[in-house]
């Protein structure tokens, strides 16, 4: 699959962060960039230096949180020449895990995420018709053909890189932040890999559609199509999620 989001989606994932000097919080950031696939496997950090100055914290502080990123096997460090911090791809959690992750999450909860999720994505989507470029539709593209190939949690996250690379090519930097804040956490909950049969090759349509009217500029129709797409998944998620909670 495809590595790597564009450059306004890292973007987003490094900006400075509102409360300076909290360790935590860079150590969040960071999570989201791995787990969402905003950093690829075994990708080189910037330098302790870099980071901080992205960030607009202190070098103490980020060393703090890449030792918080070290004990959770998500980056590691090598020394010597060629040396740094490298990122630690997790291992795909199983569909157990996923399910009981699902579980524990009411169904008003879920359906007020959606919500959220439905306003945000939908704005993207019209944004992105109205003002992306042409590497923008590219990489749409692109992500679109990572849904048609991926199975399991390589599907969820095609889908979840998909929903970034729209923010992205809407070109505002708070509608992509507002994206990946969402995905990782309940959002991401949307795209979960728990889908029937058949589910995939329905995601695959309807990301292409997607993705032309996003290349013919049609900002209503984008819209449209991505809040049915979502509603979609939040009606199958309720289903599943009502069949694990049944006797």
């Amino acid at each position: 699959m495809r590595k790597g989001l564009s450059h306004s989606a890292r973007s987003a994932m490094f900006a400075p962060l509102d409360q300076i000097g909290r360790a935590e919080a860079v150590t969040a950031r960071l999570v989201d960039a791995i787990t969402l696939g905003l950093l690829a496997d075994s990708e080189q950090l910037p330098s302790e230096a870099e980071l901080a100055a992205q960030f607009g914290v202190s070098t103490v502080t980020v060393r703090e949180a890449l030792v918080a990123l070290r004990q959770q096997g998500l980056v590691e460090t090598r020394r010597g020449r060629g040396g740094g911090s490298f990122v630690k791809t997790p291992a795909n959690p199983s569909t157990a895990s996923w399910r009981e992750r699902l579980r524990t999450v009411s169904l008003s909860e879920l359906r007020d995420v959606g919500d959220h999720y439905l306003a945000i994505a939908g704005a993207a989507a019209k944004l992105a018709a109205e003002r992306s470029s042409p590497e923008d539709i590219e990489r749409l593209e692109l992500a679109t053909e990572d849904i048609r190939i991926a199975t399991g949690t390589e599907a969820s996250r095609a889908e979840r890189q998909f929903h970034l690379e729209v923010a992205a090519a809407a070109q505002s930097p708070r509608l992509t932040r507002e994206e990946v804040q969402l995905q990782s956490e309940r959002g991401g909950l949307l795209w979960l890999p728990l889908e029937p049969q058949g589910t995939r090759e329905n995601a695959y349509a309807e990301h292409r559609a997607i993705t032309a009217a996003i290349a013919q500029g049609d900002g209503e129709l984008a819209r449209k199509l991505t809040e049915e797409h979502i509603l979609e998944a939040i009606d199958r998620l309720a289903d599943v999620h009502l069949d694990l909670l049944a006797p």
